[in-house]
């Protein structure tokens, strides 16, 4: 009996074969989506851990010199003959044909137990071969391929992290023509008699590295922002699940009540369901998931770009198969189908076994269905209002994102409803009447669908809103900032002076950039250093300002702080701050786009006063002829190229790497609204399979089947541009968590809101096309409908 109820309840999908086609391909989308999000967040996890493990020593504490000079041999001989278990780092950067690359000169016979990232790299290759002025270069595939140009062999190693290579430490020194260690790395057991750090090396301090936590920390934002976009996409994917999920279970329903009259029981029919569709969502789970790989392969260039320019962090261009994101595709796949079908399935178990069939039951809400769910769109609102009100952190952000999102998603039948009714009220031909209240009956059918359609559309208006704001923003903001016309760096704090005087007559203004690392308020920070000249105060947009702020910076009274500061520590103008022991006032608050951590502007003669290991290679020269300046920099000065930018190419820099920041959400984006479009689709099949019984005796009295057709395209068409309409605030409002709530949260600073009504009108007429193209099908299938399928309806059971 059981083998000959499942050949029954699978010969549906025989019949159907575009319905099983749909299930399959809205759960595999949702999952794609999901799960190329996640690998990509899991990719650039892993990277975090290997780079960190590589060039933090594995967490190991380090010896730096306060000057940031490099550390001369002799200290290192002289620390481990008094007791100190150190081990030489040489870090640099160095050229190469496929791009730069990081290079770690290492010790492979001192290098601590806790240098696991070290010691498996150098493992695998013997020592003869690593060691010595010829020795191998040790790094992964793609970035071995990069240094094709540096004459020493490269051997390829996987596990280190991308763009970094190993090397001994004489190979190191040739490639980087490097003078004495940049580091040593401090084993965590070390001898209980040493010698005192002071007595053998009082310049050196010790200092904890940075570890993937800290990297990972700092990038949790963009991660959080990527999965939210994983998330939302695999909501509107599971609207089409749920859609063919019921089309099957509603067209069923006469075999179902056969099944049960013949004596199969209801838990029995539930399990046999419950099978089918766990098949179809592994199978789905399956397909998703190499999807999903695809995405990620596809997206994962920008993400890498995205990382490294606002981050530093770098990550590969690759990606690496995990089975922790295979198996979390299948489970969301799982998860996502049980979440689609719980309702039918529920229905099914409660079902008597003489139950009419009631083919519109399934299909059409009741008013009691639509007040739920306006009491849940209220309960979300007052989840958002606490969220926006007591919360704190990112997480309270996304709550508020998700509850104001639901909230707009469950009000949006009643609202549609409310409108059509509106309509009906105008209406005079019996035609046009008959139009709304046949809409109106439809709404509930196509109300998942829609809701798909506006979560789609409101996120492509509210981060579009977003992108176009920080667009314009960053764009004024780096005409304000970069003023200068040319940047420049000295090879050595040995040609600074020289370098200084050999701008000075050749341009307007040479305005040094100083800073120094420190920590301010327990947290990393860059303490930079301006002269006194009108171009800062002309040019540099503050937020909040003291009086006469620039005339007191100028008389070293105060300081200025980046909005990232203020927001974390709520400070304002004319709060204290202590910097590296000096306590002063602060004078203003100014924007810094782009910046992850808190920035310190003071007079420079107080940098240099107050502060050592001062950076002071990087100037910036105002001049009328640019290309002048820097030809004598080469040609004269023997300046490298390198190390020279020009404003014109700083911006396009900068914007580049802007533009490609937000590349993957605009991608996710695009796949998002192409899902609801298919979620559209899948609701009109629905509806058309079932509403024979409304439409034929409109046929009978006379309206022909191509009217038919064309007012079903009409009816997607309004109902399409109806919910475009609604998503707009909605979209706005979303725009305004992502600029006021989690951009502030996540980074620090608040980007101006900005509206774009074009870019509206363009995305209503797309989401117009991908209605229209939604419901020409079905449209196209009334109206070549045979007319013995209408004239049964009167003569089939109801």
């Amino acid at each position: 009996m059981t083998r000959t109820a499942l050949m029954a309840l699978l010969s549906h999908w025989r019949r159907k074969p575009f319905q099983m086609v749909t299930l399959i391909l809205g759960l595999a989308l949702a999952t794609a989506l999901w799960t190329g999000v996640q690998a990509i967040n899991a990719e650039a996890r892993k990277n975090y851990s290997e780079a960190a493990d590589i060039l933090g020593g594995g967490g190991l504490s380090e010896l730096v010199q306060e000057t940031g000079a490099p550390i001369a041999q002799d200290t290192f001989i002289a620390l481990r003959k008094g007791g100190w278990l150190v081990s030489p780092v040489i870090d640099g950067w160095l050229p190469a044909s496929g791009g730069r690359v990081r290079l770690l000169g290492v010790d492979p016979y001192t290098a601590p137990p806790g240098a696991s990232g070290v010691r498996d790299a150098v493992a695998a290759v013997a020592i003869p071969d690593f060691v010595g002025g010829n020795g191998v270069i040790l790094a992964n595939a793609d970035t071995s391929a990069r240094l094709g140009n540096v004459g020493r062999p490269v051997t390829v190693v996987e596990g280190i992290a991308p763009g970094l290579a190993i090397a001994d430490l004489e190979t190191a020194q040739d490639l980087l023509d490097a003078d004495g260690f940049t580091r040593l790395t401090v084993a965590a057991s070390q001898p209980l008699r040493q010698t005192p750090l002071a007595d053998i090396a009082p310049d050196l301090r010790l200092e904890t590295p940075e570890t993937a936590d800290d990297l990972g920390r700092l990038t949790d934002s963009f991660h959080l922002n990527l999965t939210a976009f994983g998330l939302l996409s695999f909501a509107v994917g599971l609207f089409i699940v749920n859609g063919a999920v019921g089309l099957a279970f509603e067209q069923r329903r006469p075999v179902f009540r056969t099944l049960r009259a013949l004596g199969v029981p209801a838990r029995s029919l539930v399990v046999l369901l419950t099978v089918e569709l766990l098949v179809f969502a592994l199978i789905a789970g399956a397909i998703g998931i190499l999807l999903g790989y695809a995405i990620a392969a596809l997206l994962l260039p920008d993400v890498a770009a995205t990382l490294s320019g606002i981050y530093g962090a770098t990550i590969g261009g690759t990606l690496t198969l995990s089975p922790a994101w295979w198996l979390s595709g299948l489970g969301i796949a799982i998860a996502g189908t049980a979440l689609a079908a719980v309702t039918g399935l529920v229905r099914v178990a409660r079902m008597s076994p003489l139950a009419p069939a009631k083919p519109r039951a399934w299909a059409m809400a009741s008013n009691t269905t639509m007040r739920w769910q306006l009491i849940l769109a209220g309960l979300c609102l007052a989840i958002a209002t606490l969220a926006l009100t007591i919360g704190d952190g990112l997480v309270a952000g996304f709550t508020l994102l998700a509850a104001l999102l639901i909230a707009a998603a469950l009000v949006l039948p009643p609202t549609l409803g409310a409108i059509i009714t509106l309509a009906t009220r105008g209406t005079k031909s019996a035609l046009s009447e008959w139009f709304w209240a046949d809409t109106r009956q439809q709404l509930p059918g196509l109300s998942l669908a829609l809701m798909a359609l506006l979560l789609a559309l409101s996120a492509n208006i509210g981060v579009g809103t977003m992108v176009e704001s920080f667009r314009l923003t960053f764009i004024a903001w780096t005409d304000q900032r970069l003023v200068s016309d040319l940047y420049v760096s000295a090879e050595d704090e040995r040609d600074i002076d020289a370098l200084v005087a050999f701008l000075e007559p050749r341009s307007d203004s040479v305005l040094p950039i100083w800073h120094v690392g420190r920590d301010v308020f327990d947290a990393p920070a860059e303490i930079y250093g301006v002269v006194d000249h009108p171009i800062y105060a002309g040019n540099w947009p503050l937020l909040a300002t003291a009086p006469d702020a620039w005339s007191r910076l100028a008389n070293g009274e105060g300081a200025l702080i980046n909005e990232q500061m203020a927001r974390r520590e709520d400070l304002s103008p004319g709060d204290p701050i202590t910097l590296d022991g000096w306590e002063t006032v602060i004078l203003g608050v100014y924007s810094d786009y782009g910046n992850p951590i808190g920035q310190v502007v003071i007079a420079i003669d107080q940098l240099t006063q107050r502060f050592e290991n001062i950076d002071r290679l990087d100037f910036g020269v105002i001049t009328k002829d640019t290309a002048a300046v820097r030809s004598a920099l080469v040609e004269d000065f023997g300046l490298p190229e390198n190390n020279m930018i020009d404003q014109t190419a700083l911006k396009a820099f900068s914007i580049a790497i802007f533009e490609r920041t937000f590349a993957v959400a605009g991608a996710l984006n695009v796949l998002t609204l192409g899902v609801a479009g298919l979620a559209i689709l899948t609701s009109l099949l629905t509806l058309a399979e079932m509403r024979l019984p409304q439409l034929a005796p409109i046929w009978a009295i006379g309206l022909t089947r191509k009217k038919l057709g064309q007012i079903e395209l009409l009816r997607a068409l309004l109902l399409a541009a109806l919910t475009f309409l609604l998503a707009i605030p909605v979209g706005l409002g979303l725009a305004w968590v992502l600029l006021a709530v989690i951009n502030v949260e996540a980074f620090g600073w608040r980007i101006p809101m900005t509206l774009f009504p074009k870019d509206w009108i363009t995305l209503g007429a797309l989401s117009l096309l991908a209605a229209a193209l939604a419901s020409l099908w079905p449209a196209w299938k009334m109206a070549r409908r045979s007319p013995s399928d209408l004239v049964r309806v009167f003569t089939h059971e109801r």
